[in-house]
């Protein structure tokens, strides 16, 4: 009798235990891949209404800061640095989804940026699965958001998204925003999406060529560009046609072996857990063995 009283305790115990490292297991795992970046420059106040709106509990996910100094070195060799002003407060969450999932773009209190101009620029950075929501205490153009997005990635994976990659999503966004003002947003990203599909025939155009062939792009939206625009997007069709090869290779590589590396993680971590789970299994059954003889005894 006091044999099989001395079991349950060890029993609850040790399926306490079994749970609480199946939970850790499915939470870190989760938190891993989860990061939240803050402008540096919001209030207390301000950083909870960011949260709210994000749906998240503070605390809970791996929380980042974002200086305006930080956003002028992401940033400002493509963006005038008038518009990154001198505060930040452009807030981010992303998370990393499995391969071949897409893109979930929202965003809040964004003013001049829609979530699919976000979402070609950071395909073009080299970041194609994740969820992002991109949000603000208040209206704000949410041009240094894409800095957060990069900080997030980096520090999420341990690893540097290619460079020139980074800043030809940086380029994309800020040549597609600029567009939106003056001919709209749908009709700006059709442009440049449709430029991006014929790299590789542009890679052997002049300039002049390809000046042809984006107004013919713009006149099927019915839309006519200046000399100016039509020199913006011949800048971005060059930085394009440089990291295409590295897109399709290096790059697609690179971010491909983080995940791989972010899975072996998870799974070293769950193997241990599993090495621990042994061990009770281990200690349970001598538990078992001892109380029946006890028990036999009595």
């Amino acid at each position: 009798m006091n044999g099989h009283m001395g079991r349950r305790p060890l029993a609850v115990a040790l399926l306490v235990i079994f749970l609480l490292s199946s939970f850790t297991v499915s939470a870190l795992a989760d938190v891993e891949m989860r990061r939240v970046v803050i402008g540096a420059d919001l209030t207390e106040e301000q950083i909870g209404s960011v949260y709210e709106m994000l749906g998240l509990r503070r605390g809970e996910i791996p929380e980042l800061v974002l200086t305006n100094a930080e956003e002028h070195a992401y940033l400002e060799q493509y963006v005038d640095s008038t518009l990154l002003g001198t505060r930040s407060i452009s807030c981010v969450y992303l998370e990393m989804l499995p391969q071949g999932s897409g893109l979930d773009v929202q965003t809040f209190n964004i003013s001049w940026y829609t979530p699919d101009m976000y979402r070609t620029a950071l395909e073009t950075a080299g970041i194609t699965d994740a969820k992002l929501m991109i949000a603000a205490p208040f209206s704000v153009s949410g041009t240094a958001a894409l800095a957060g997005v990069y900080k997030a990635y980096e520090d999420m994976t341990g690893q540097k998204l290619v460079e020139q990659a980074k800043e030809a999503g940086t380029q994309e966004l800020t040549v597609v925003g600029d567009l939106a003002e003056e001919i709209g947003s749908e009709e700006s990203a059709s442009i440049v999406g449709e430029l991006k599909q014929i790299l590789n025939e542009t890679a052997e155009m002049t300039d002049e060529e390809i000046r042809l062939r984006i107004s013919e792009i713009a006149k099927s939206y019915n839309v006519s560009l200046t000399d100016a625009q039509l020199q913006q997007l011949v800048d971005l069709c060059r930085t394009l046609e440089k990291i295409e090869n590295l897109r399709l290779k290096d790059r697609v590589e690179d971010v491909q072996d983080t995940l791989q590396k972010v899975s072996e993680a998870k799974n070293s971590f769950a193997r241990f857990v599993e090495r621990l789970r042994n061990i009770f299994d281990a200690v349970r059954s001598f538990f078992d063995r001892v109380s029946g003889i006890v028990g036999g005894e009595g």
